[in-house]
């Protein structure tokens, strides 16, 4: 017998607005921006506000953290709903150290599939745990800021708060891309 998946939310206010969290028991499911309700995000079920939830408090907290320049990662445990593809984009997000910004090429290149920079910024787009998995440090080749689901002021603000942090010695942050390889790799089957 299958048991009913029972989501939970809380909302948070935050310097770019007040953010709606879901979780369900595994993890953190989504962050959405102010304007996005749980079901026109395509969340299901429609998840219970429970501010106690330890997800949702743990994710407050550390969102709370971060804006006050004092977190650069994020511990929290994620229940990610997606394709194999997308999972692999979100996941290779969390490898862009704090203050930094890469390009979707450079993106899709150390995910070993150099010619999927479009069908990356595609997965980004669909993060549904921004902030936590960054895809507000992902840009454009050229350095413009490319789309945002939370807009692109709110884009320019986080790495704007990122730069301050760094700036402000608080933190020092290595140079994308990393040294070593990422860990998140993706094989495309070959048809």
């Amino acid at each position: 017998m299958q048991t009913k998946l029972t989501l939970y939310s809380t909302t948070r206010p935050t310097p770019v607005g007040e953010l709606t969290l879901v979780a369900s028991d595994a993890g953190l499911r989504a962050i959405l921006w102010p304007r996005l309700s749980p079901a026109r995000a395509g969340i299901q079920p429609r998840p219970r506000r429970n501010p106690d939830h330890p997800v949702l408090k743990r994710t407050a907290a550390q969102l709370d953290e971060y804006f006050a320049g004092r977190r650069t990662t994020f511990d929290i445990p994620l229940d990610l709903q997606g394709t194999r593809f997308q999972l692999a984009a979100w996941r290779s997000l969390a490898g862009i150290p704090f203050g930094t910004t890469t390009s979707y090429g450079r993106q899709a290149a150390a995910l070993g599939i150099p010619t999927a920079a479009r069908a990356l910024g595609a997965a980004n787009g669909a993060n549904p745990v921004c902030i936590v998995l960054p895809c507000h440090r992902v840009i454009g080749a050229d350095g413009s800021l490319t789309g945002f689901g939370g807009g692109l002021p709110v884009k320019q603000w986080l790495l704007d708060h990122e730069a301050r942090v760094v700036a402000s010695n608080i933190l020092s942050t290595p140079q994308w891309p990393h040294q070593q390889p990422m860990q998140t790799r993706l094989s495309m089957p070959v048809a």
